[in-house]
């Protein structure tokens, strides 16, 4: 079986899981919605909608953590039985790069929603949607490749110290990520020319690659150790 044919199988695996237990999909998504409901109603006892670097700022915080949450319900989770099965009958290449996707499409059905319920609570000062939301979708794609490689290290540290070890490594680890995703999405929210988003893109798309090439030759000794 080629590579693609076994992300495929397991990324379509992953998904049919999701769905199944979708009371844990259903968790973040009120995890999401009560955190903007509460930054609602800290801004609202102010007497309004926040300054727009608050709202953007506040916004990646709220799908930074909704990412770790995520990311820690994947790799860090499993099993030892279940790895070994994995170990078994697919490529530790096809696992690492299917959870990348399934983490992706997961972070990219949290953010969307909670892009929607924030405008709705706290207003819409993006004056350029379609790259406000490109970076979202970007931002989501960084923080799967980022974060899934780092839960399949906090997965080597057992039950007890798996989601510690996942937030510890994780945060420092996305620092620069988010730092772009940031610039990018106020560019957005500014309403600048596209041309001043183009560095921060490539950067983006640059890092995502690392992660994936590293993710791609080194998962193999971690998943054998």
């Amino acid at each position: 079986m080629s590579l693609l044919a076994e992300i495929w199988l397991l990324l379509l695996k992953d998904l049919r899981l999701e769905w199944r237990q979708r009371t844990a999909l259903g968790g973040l998504l009120l995890y999401v919605g009560g955190t903007v409901y509460v930054s609602y109603l800290s801004f609202s006892f102010r007497g309004g909608a926040p300054p727009a670097p608050a709202w953007n700022a506040l916004f990646w915080v709220i799908l930074l953590f909704a990412a770790l949450g995520a990311a820690g319900r994947g790799l860090a989770q499993e099993s030892a039985g279940l790895r070994l099965y994995y170990y078994t009958v697919a490529r530790p290449e096809a696992v690492i790069l299917a959870k990348i996707a399934y983490n992706f499409l997961l972070l990219l059905a949290l953010a969307l929603p909670a892009l929607l319920l924030y405008s709705l609570l706290l207003g819409n000062p993006v004056q350029d949607e379609p790259l406000y939301v490109a970076s979202i979708a970007l931002g989501a794609l960084s923080l799967a490749t980022s974060l899934t490689l780092v839960a399949g290290i906090a997965a080597r540290a057992g039950q007890a110290g798996g989601g510690t070890l996942l937030a510890v490594l994780g945060l420092p680890v996305l620092v620069p990520v988010l730092l772009l995703l940031i610039k990018v999405s106020k560019n957005a929210l500014d309403g600048l020319a596209r041309d001043a988003s183009q560095g921060p893109i490539v950067a983006l798309l640059a890092l995502n690659l690392i992660v994936v090439a590293v993710s791609y030759l080194l998962f193999p000794f971690l998943w054998r150790s």
